[in-house]
C-alpha cells in the first residue's frame, strides 16, 4: 500500500456514495460521542470540593 499522494485526495465535496457516507458517519458519531461525554461527565462530576474542609489559616508553622 502507498503513501495518498496530493494529486490523488480529491476534495470532500467531489465524493459521492459509500465514500461520502462514510465520512458523514465519522463525524456524527464523533460529535455523538463528545456529547455522551460531556453528559456523563455533568452527572458524574465528583466536586470534592464541597466535601472537604479547609483551613485556610496556618496558627503555626511546623519546624522539622
Amino acid at each position: 500500500m502507498s503513501e495518498p499522494r496530493l494529486e490523488d485526495i480529491s476534495d470532500y465535496d467531489t465524493l459521492k456514495g459509500e465514500k461520502k457516507r462514510v465520512v458523514k458517519a465519522v463525524i456524527l458519531s464523533g460529535l455523538l460521542l463528545g456529547v455522551i461525554y460531556l453528559v456523563i461527565n455533568s452527572v458524574f462530576d465528583d466536586d470534592d470540593a464541597n466535601r472537604v474542609a479547609i483551613e485556610k489559616t496556618l496558627k503555626k508553622v511546623p519546624l522539622k
